[in-house]
């Protein structure tokens, strides 16, 4: 049984471009170093050919993989959201009680988790210690050196 994935409309629309790329761009350019291997002459002497052929393989292995989670992938409705907890797709304002410090993060699926961005995986520590906090509570976080614990500021979506 495969694993469902959540995605926003953008994260789902880039799952779609990197497959077809893969496909489109990618899959022929394989074929093409085999071809080329290939009229280099002898086959069980030709490392380039093996090489080439192995490239082929993993390529396949990563299109198959990638169409499963495009598969078993599914759009959130951002609007249908409730704002009175923290769930994926939520927008939250935290402040670390330890040194007052505010931070801002989206939860989003693991796959489109990018901190430079503020997105972080519902699957991460803190993403996972957010998860169904209301505003006011506060998160205890356990991460490898100790615990953080972070008030919940605010809750919206965007």
């Amino acid at each position: 049984m495969s694993k469902v994935s959540y995605y926003t409309a953008e994260g789902l629309k880039k799952l779609r471009d990197e497959v077809e790329h893969l496909k489109s761009v990618e899959r022929p350019k394989a074929s093409q170093a085999i071809a080329d291997a290939r009229d280099k002459g002898d086959l069980s002497e030709n490392a380039e050919y093996d090489a080439a052929k192995e490239a082929q393989g993993l390529l396949e292995m990563k299109i198959a993989k990638m169409e499963e989670v495009l598969a078993n992938a599914r759009l959130i409705d951002e609007s249908q959201l409730d704002t009175s907890k923290v769930l994926v797709l939520s927008t939250v304002r935290i402040k670390n009680q330890t040194n007052g410090m505010e931070l801002t993060y989206k939860l989003v699926a693991e796959s489109e988790a990018d901190l430079k961005s503020g997105k972080i995986s519902v699957t991460s520590p803190i993403g996972k210690g957010l998860l169904g906090k209301s505003v006011g509570e506060t998160a205890e976080i356990s991460v490898p050196n100790g615990t953080l614990k972070f008030e919940i500021l605010e809750i919206t979506r965007d």
